[in-house]
């Protein structure tokens, strides 16, 4: 399985609009088959606050089905699976309450996100219940993933980060399990 970026129908009329965040039957037709367990919302105060990249190691890995509800975040997610040709290799694309688009990450995938404006709320749905004895981390800017963190864009000089992100490992100081399904992350199809 590998990430993908989903943009569900908005159904629109004078009072705004409705749409469906989620349907089991539609999403397993694209392959996310998750059975989700348990739904998670954050509320990040100040631009450029980063989250991750986060993962649970097995037997309590996670996929996850990511929207931003309101704000605008830069949501990533990288390969974290040891066979993987595209190993340590990440996608991201922007989240926003008005673009309604959703992040599918597979278990075995790192995830993580940087709020681009204030008062930014996230929720996320997870196939696996949290489980602290598993979680681990990446550094959020370790040099062997590259990721461009938009924080320039952003206006932002310094990353705002718990004491915990802050000392996550760089990537090749953590030993991972995550199995290959022989399916490389792909770019995201916008």
């Amino acid at each position: 399985m590998t990430v993908i970026l989903l943009t569900p129908k908005r159904f629109a009329d004078d009072r705004g609009w409705f749409m469906e965040t989620f349907h089991e039957k539609r999403y397993r037709d694209l392959s996310i088959e998750a059975g989700f367990v348990q739904d998670n919302h954050s509320f990040s105060a100040s631009a450029g606050t980063i989250r991750g990249i986060h993962f649970q190691h097995a037997p309590h890995e996670q996929a996850k089905l990511v929207r931003c509800l309101r704000g605008r975040i830069y949501d990533v997610a990288v390969d974290l699976r040891p066979e993987s040709p595209s190993f340590g290799q990440h996608v991201a694309a922007e989240l926003s309450a008005e673009n309604g688009r959703q992040l599918f990450i597979p278990a075995g995938y790192g995830h993580a996100f940087m709020t681009l404006e204030p008062d930014c709320e996230v929720a996320y749905k997870v196939d696996a219940h949290y489980a602290p004895e598993t979680e681990g981390g990446v550094r959020w800017d370790d040099p062997d993933l590259a990721i461009d963190w938009p924080l320039a864009d952003a206006g932002i000089a310094e990353p705002v980060l718990s004491a915990k992100d802050a000392l996550l490992p760089p990537l090749t100081d953590l030993t991972l399990d995550f199995a290959y399904d022989g399916r490389p992350l792909v770019p995201i199809k916008f």
